[in-house]
């Protein structure tokens, strides 16, 4: 895993070989993130990385200069490298929990700058996370949410859709809370 820009830019880290997270590439990343720094300033905002698999998206907000990071992952090996990676870097300022992204979805009364969910793409109800997460609690006006996904769904018609990007097979629809 590596870490594209900021303070912690161009580190690397090993992942281990037993975690079955389905990492956004690095292509695809740099190109969203560049996308999210023409529309929000990244410096002091609190985001969320719900299904957060390596952190990679975790650690490049951070690195971005978020103000604080939440990252949800429930599968204990990529919760535990998450967390390793976080003290390697002394990032005291990440949130890390342990557990259902959507449960999580259902009872947070926190509010965040910025949202990015990257569920597994054949975890049963996945057509249903952007919709539970556009009606959370979680948002404010301006929240911008950002859904990977294949290109085989299409949130274009949820509240809030602003637009679509493709990084080759890796699809990103983004929404803007009014």
């Amino acid at each position: 895993m590596r870490i594209i820009r900021g303070k912690y830019g161009r580190r690397r880290f090993d992942v281990p070989g037993n975690i079955s997270a389905r990492p956004t590439t690095d292509f695809a990343r740099e190109n969203i993130f560049n996308v999210l720094d023409n529309m929000i300033d990244l410096e002091g905002a609190t985001a969320l990385d719900l299904f957060a698999g390596t952190g990679a998206i975790s650690f490049e907000f951070l690195s971005r200069g978020c103000a604080e990071v939440t990252a949800v992952e429930k599968a204990s090996v990529p919760y535990n490298f998450i967390r390793k990676v976080a003290q390697q870097l002394n990032a005291t300022n990440l949130r890390l929990v342990r557990g259902d992204a959507l449960r999580f979805v259902e009872t947070c009364t926190a509010t965040f700058d910025v949202i990015f969910a990257d569920p597994p793409y054949d975890m049963p109800g996945f057509g249903e996370v952007p919709g539970a997460i556009l009606g959370s609690k979680m948002l404010h006006p301006g929240t911008i949410v950002i859904v990977e996904h294949n290109r085989s769904h299409d949130f274009s018609g949820l509240p809030g859709f602003r637009e679509h990007r493709a990084y080759g097979s890796v699809n990103f629809s983004i929404f803007e809370v009014e």
